[in-house]
């Protein structure tokens, strides 16, 4: 049986999702973005030039929701299937956009560069419970304006996962594509089977900017998945009680089903988010509050019963090093998601409000992602019936070590964690160092980085991706790009 957390009922998810819909029929939504306008106003909503909000009727989001996919798959660089973001099925992928990295050897946060960034791609490579790569920080030795094409450039060069990516810019969204063509051999390859997924955030409250709303259509036009990342600030930017913050983070996201379906029917989803509680006393938005949890599984609960597939940040610290608070904060984040069903989790390694990734604790938190995968697949018998027979074993033998049945099942039932996490006792723990958890996962960083090997990404296909990086870069006045050496 798999296990399942529910916190909403289906009276108060059809009451959250109707206020939704009311409110995008009365109030409408600010879209900064005139052949959008143009498109709502020739399918029936009610657009105000002047103030540039269209309202939404029912019957086009209704139009919007039936032709919206209920899943969808993604695929790594080779065309092979990684991720069934279907169901309950979950899958986690890091943390993205960060500014900053926690430095090991330092110890001091600290912006990132590009050696820093291809050593991240090599170690998620490595990661057996991470399936897929972000574009996880923004390397500062390149100029601001290629910042997006970069990562996806350096992540499809070093990792042959499938890529969590975005992008701030309209102009860099074509080169970011290109790369995916040249990957993939064609675009009706690509649009078959797709390679990034393309976080598209609306502002609160109720606004989609001008490249953010672009960029919504541009991946729906070549069938390039997006997720619709909201972010309601409860208190702030937002009301301050959860299902309040619940009714505008639907409104917002059925919006963005909205522009996507128009655009393209049929283009594939996730109903995702980035929602936070807003903390007064500091005024700062902590992700690693219980409360921005339970509002990321319950907008989850929303997205399943309007029949999409659902994304959070969620799994993830705004502790500022690798300690206890990050420990707490995004183990029990992770293992709520994954008792959600939330299909993409993205937050591994991140720290300082989505701000900072950490390679030392995304080995650790490979480790958090592997429990929570066991937990999800929840107990099932496995040749216990009858338990006679193995009761009599154990009281002959003393012990079931080396039994049959211990044998068949131990891989399948055990979760083993890695060198991370001590399981050792006290005496050997000592005999071996007595190491901390930071200096075990940096040694694991460092030997998984090692041992990684250079990606099979066809030579064909890296030389484009190369002239395109190249070529984006001399636009934007850089001779050379960065050295790589990780």
């Amino acid at each position: 049986m798999r296990p399942l957390l529910r916190l909403l009922s289906d009276d108060l998810i059809e009451r959250i999702v109707s206020e939704a819909r009311d409110i995008l029929s009365a109030l409408g939504v600010e879209i900064h973005n005139p052949a959008l306008l143009d498109l709502l106003a020739a399918h029936g909503a009610n657009v105000d030039r002047a103030t540039l909000r269209a309202r939404l009727p029912g019957d086009l989001i209704d139009r919007a929701l039936k032709t919206a996919p209920a899943s969808f798959a993604l695929y790594d660089v080779f065309g092979e299937r990684t991720h069934d973001l279907s169901g309950d099925n979950v899958h986690f992928t890091p943390g993205s956009a960060a500014i900053n990295v926690l430095d090991h050897e330092s110890g001091q946060i600290r912006r990132p560069h590009t050696a820093d960034y291809v050593r991240y791609a090599k170690l998620v490579g490595r990661l057996d419970h991470i399936a897929a790569q972000s574009t996880a920080f923004i390397p500062a030795d390149v100029p601001e304006a290629i910042s997006d094409s970069y990562r996806l450039f350096l992540s499809l060069l070093y990792c042959e996962k499938p890529v969590v990516t975005g992008a701030f810019t309209i102009q860099s969204f074509e080169v970011m594509r290109n790369m995916q063509v040249a990957v993939r051999g064609s675009a009706a390859a690509l649009r078959a089977k797709p390679l990034t997924v393309f976080s598209c955030c609306p502002t609160a409250p109720l606004k989609w900017s001008d490249v953010t709303s672009q960029n919504l259509v541009d991946c729906a036009r070549h069938g390039i998945p997006v997720e619709y990342i909201s972010m309601p600030l409860s208190g702030f930017m937002a009301p301050v009680t959860l299902v309040g913050t619940l009714v505008q983070h639907t409104a917002e996201t059925l919006s963005g089903v909205v522009l996507t379906q128009l655009t393209s029917p049929g283009a594939p989803a996730l109903y995702g988010g980035s929602p936070a509680a807003f903390d007064v006393r500091y005024e700062t938005t902590p992700m690693g509050a219980i409360e921005t949890q339970m509002v990321d599984c319950a907008y989850s609960e929303i997205g399943k019963r309007l029949g999409l597939p659902t994304q959070a940040y969620i799994g993830l610290s705004d502790a500022k090093l690798l300690d206890a608070q990050a420990g707490l904060e995004t183990g029990m984040g992770a293992c709520l998601a994954a008792l959600a069903g939330i299909n993409s989790i993205s937050g591994p390694g991140m720290l300082d409000f989505e701000s900072c990734q950490s390679l030392e604790k995304l080995v650790l938190d490979n480790e958090i992602c592997g429990m929570c995968l066991r937990l999800a697949r929840g107990l099932e018998p496995r040749d216990d019936f009858p338990a006679r027979p193995i009761f009599e074993e154990l009281l002959r033998e003393k012990h079931l070590l080396i039994a049959d049945h211990t044998r068949r099942h131990l891989r399948a039932e055990h979760y083993f964690t890695g060198p991370v996490i001590v399981r050792a006792n006290l005496s050997r723990w000592r005999e071996e160092g007595a190491s901390t958890l930071g200096e075990r996962a940096h040694r694991e960083v460092e030997r998984l980085v090692a041992g990684a090997t250079p990606s099979r990404l066809p030579e064909g296909a890296r030389r484009e991706i190369e002239r395109l990086m190249a070529a984006e870069a001399r636009r934007h006045g850089l001779a050379d790009l960065p050295g790589r050496e990780a």
